[in-house]
């Protein structure tokens, strides 16, 4: 892909995980949030430059629905950079594609649960569980999405896992 493609695809994917969110905000920011758009992160395993938009998407989406301030946007942020990363990783170690639910569910529940703990005056502990719980459904979401797109976008260059 060429740089205008790379920021063209970014900004689509930024703004779908935008409209996710938007759709499904109801459950999103519960007691236990299932943040479907948490399943694109996903896509960084097959498009990688989307580590950095995919972590502003997040900031972004804190920033029009979270109503936490500034911890929880810079949070949020970080915790979409890192979990993405991990799953760009996860990829250039020629590991198993599945594993991307591992951080999909671990980087945001016990990481965002470490300032929503403070924000919330709710113990770790429960907030971490309550968050791995609900993002249990879009890492399996987002590696059954990797692995589709995968299979239609490179037929030829599947392997077993």
């Amino acid at each position: 892909m060429s740089k205008a493609q790379k920021l063209t695809f970014s900004a689509m994917i930024m703004a779908l995980y935008i409209v996710v969110l938007y759709f499904t905000q109801s459950f999103s920011f519960g007691a236990y949030q299932i943040r479907i758009a948490t399943s694109l992160y996903g896509l960084s395993y097959l498009f990688p430059f989307l580590v950095l938009p995919l972590g502003f998407a997040n900031f972004i989406a804190n920033m029009l629905f979270g109503g936490l301030g500034l911890l929880d946007m810079f949070g949020g942020c970080i915790v979409g950079i890192v979990t993405t990363a991990i799953i760009v990783l996860i990829r250039r170690q020629g590991w198993s594609r599945w594993l991307m639910i591992l951080p999909i569910i671990l980087v945001p529940g016990l990481g965002v649960s470490t300032y929503l703990s403070y924000l919330l005056h709710v113990p770790y502990s429960a907030l971490a569980l309550s968050l791995c719980i609900g993002q249990t459904v879009p890492a399996i979401c987002g590696a059954v999405l990797v692995n589709v797109l995968q299979r239609a976008l490179y037929p030829q260059k599947i392997k077993a896992d």
